[in-house]
């Protein structure tokens, strides 16, 4: 053999990996500049993202922070040279946003970078303007600059193509800038942010407005107008925020925002806590909107564990997660949900009397037929909607129900004596998802709103909600865009009947959100489940006998009725002979 197959790489090989470590996209190198100007004490920053129809083509992050000299400047741009950590006893004890020393490094080896900075205080009459491109320092030069620091991002990827055909669309792109901006500015309220796309305002926080300002400037005052405040204290760590009262529930957990010390991070585990907190106030498959922030000894968080920090690892986790989830239930505890329940129905004009007085024996019986009434009126509409005529042929085997379990599973029972249960939900979604699918190729069916349902999104889903615009009409949603962050929906898929509210739609913006990464085809895939969910009988609704018949014989007459589109089962049966075992006959 000749030679070794071990080799050192060269300096811009080791660059463009440590690069792909921490530059996955625009909005990797807008969170690295926002971190490291909050780290040099900026007190206002203003992010300004420059786009045509290809994709983000300039991103510059200016901030009034601490500035650098002109040595430091330069010095910045070399592999590993950082201000926040001098050793490696430093690393236990993170308390910057950013340490990475490979970063400004990182982003220069993969794009053309413009760094203007000029120092606080120094009495300095010039800034500096240092011009990197591929890693290389190309220009240096005195230049007149307010205090602060300045980044210009041009031409990202420009040197790795393979990279960058795997950007997604330009909103997308968007999506995820406007994302890493509103969770730093939910996580520093001590700092004013302001991102304008092309021209345009797009967010904007105040500085020392605190959490709540900044959630009612991203979310909306209607939405922070309701929240509960959370603040408690344990010997290990504080917890403060805002959570949502139950009412105000989502279909995943894109909106609780979990910060640990100012570090705006993702955690399964904080985030499931959270949750935990709400007990039996939310459905099992619904999340709160919850922004929560945990202070802690710094030795208790490991920050080195991704290269990007969004995750951390914690020491004594299970003391703090049980801490977080009794924080959230004493919280809850200590508000009036009832008099917010009451509030947020209009429709059925519940008053809830200031001091508790017994009702008239006939107010509860009265109060509910009128629900079950609305209910069964409802479950009709639903049904006929899926009644289609035909001789499809039947895929399930003859049964015939005989009653309900908790309002939500059908108990059938089969010629030769088999136990069906049918989950009613999972049932129907199976029958309005093939129905839907089945139309898919013909011009969509839309049921046009006497109201038009009215969306205030935060910059993060207005952007998704552009770039769906287009699957969202193929489904038969019709959504206008007017004004800031603002659209209307003019129409729905005939599937959903009438919309009460625009919570379909929202939850669908959502759920695009949290799969940013799919293709077309499966983003549209995902529209139609969701229509397909949102449209069928729940679960815990009465049905009549009719009603039960009715669903068993649609499902009978689906392609796969035994599953729901999210692979659930629809039916389980239990036959004569395992009936026999259970009960030790024969």
């Amino acid at each position: 053999m000749t030679g070794t197959k071990i080799q050192v790489l060269d300096p811009d090989t080791v660059n463009q990996i440590a690069a792909g470590e921490v530059v996955e996209r625009p909005a990797s190198v807008v969170k690295e500049l926002l971190e490291n100007a909050i780290d040099a004490g900026a007190t206002s920053i203003l992010v300004e993202v420059s786009s045509d129809l290809a994709g983000i083509t300039m991103l510059r992050v200016t901030d009034d922070g601490e500035g650098m000299m002109p040595e430091e400047a330069v010095l910045a741009f070399q592999p590993h040279a950082t201000s926040k950590i001098r050793d490696i006893a430093d690393l236990s004890f993170i308390r910057t946003l950013g340490f990475r020393g490979e970063a400004l490094a990182s982003i220069a080896a993969v794009a053309e970078v413009t760094l203007v900075t000029r120092p606080r205080d120094s009495g300095a009459l010039a800034g500096t303007r240092v011009v990197v491109r591929g890693g290389e320092v190309v220009e240096k030069n005195d230049v007149g600059a307010p205090e602060g620091t300045t980044v210009i991002v041009k031409h990202l990827f420009y040197n790795t193509p393979a990279r960058r055909k795997f950007l997604k669309s330009r909103n997308t792109e968007l999506a995820h800038i406007y994302g890493v901006a509103e969770n730093l500015a939910l996580a520093h309220g001590e700092v004013a942010f302001r991102v304008v796309h092309n021209g345009r305002e797009r967010m904007a926080t105040q500085r020392s407005g605190g959490l709540l300002n900044a959630i009612a400037g991203l979310y909306g005052a209607d939405l922070a107008r309701t929240l509960i405040p959370i603040d408690a204290r344990t010997p290990l760590l504080r917890i403060s925020g805002y959570l949502s009262r139950p009412s105000e529930n989502r279909g995943n957990s894109s909106q609780v925002a979990i910060s640990i010390n100012g570090r705006s991070i993702t955690s399964r585990q904080i985030t499931a806590a959270v949750r935990e907190g709400y007990g039996t106030l939310l459905p099992k498959d619904r999340y709160p909107v919850a922004f929560v922030d945990l202070s802690l000894e710094a030795g208790l968080v490991d920050v080195n564990v991704h290269p990007t920090k969004r995750e951390v690892r914690l020491s004594r986790e299970r003391e703090i997660l049980s801490a977080v989830a009794a924080a959230v239930e004493e919280a809850l505890a200590g508000c009036d949900l009832a008099r917010e329940a009451a509030a947020a129905e209009p429709v059925q004009q519940q008053i809830v009397p200031a001091e508790p007085k017994p009702m008239p024996p006939v107010a509860e019986p009265t109060a509910t037929y009128a629900t079950g009434h609305r209910a069964l009126t409802l479950s009709d509409r639903q049904l006929r909607r899926t009644e289609e005529a035909g001789d499809a042929e039947n895929l399930l085997p003859a049964m015939k129900p005989v009653g309900q379990v908790a309002a939500t599973y059908i108990v059938a029972e089969g010629a030769d004596g088999t136990l069906y249960l049918i989950d009613q939900h999972a049932a129907h979604e199976r029958i309005l998802y093939d129905q839907v699918v089945e139309r898919r190729d013909a011009t969509p069916e839309t049921q046009e709103l006497i109201m038009p349902a009215v969306l205030s999104l935060p910059p993060r889903e207005s952007a998704a909600l552009r770039d769906a615009m287009a699957v969202l009409a193929e489904e038969g949603f019709v959504v206008e865009e007017f004004g800031r962050d603002t659209f209307a929906v003019r129409a729905v898929p005939a599937a959903l009947g009438a919309l009460e509210d625009p919570g379909v739609v929202r939850e669908t913006i959502a759920d695009l959100l949290t799969g940013a990464s799919r293709t077309n085809p499966d983003r549209r895939e995902a529209v139609t489940c969701i229509v397909a969910c949102r449209g069928a009988v729940k679960a815990g609704v009465l049905l009549t006998h009719d009603q039960q018949r009715r669903l068993l014989a649609q499902l009978a007459r689906t392609k796969t009725p035994w599953t729901c589109p999210h692979g659930r089962p629809t039916v389980v049966a239990f036959d004569k002979r395992k009936l026999d075992g259970m009960f030790r006959r024969g």
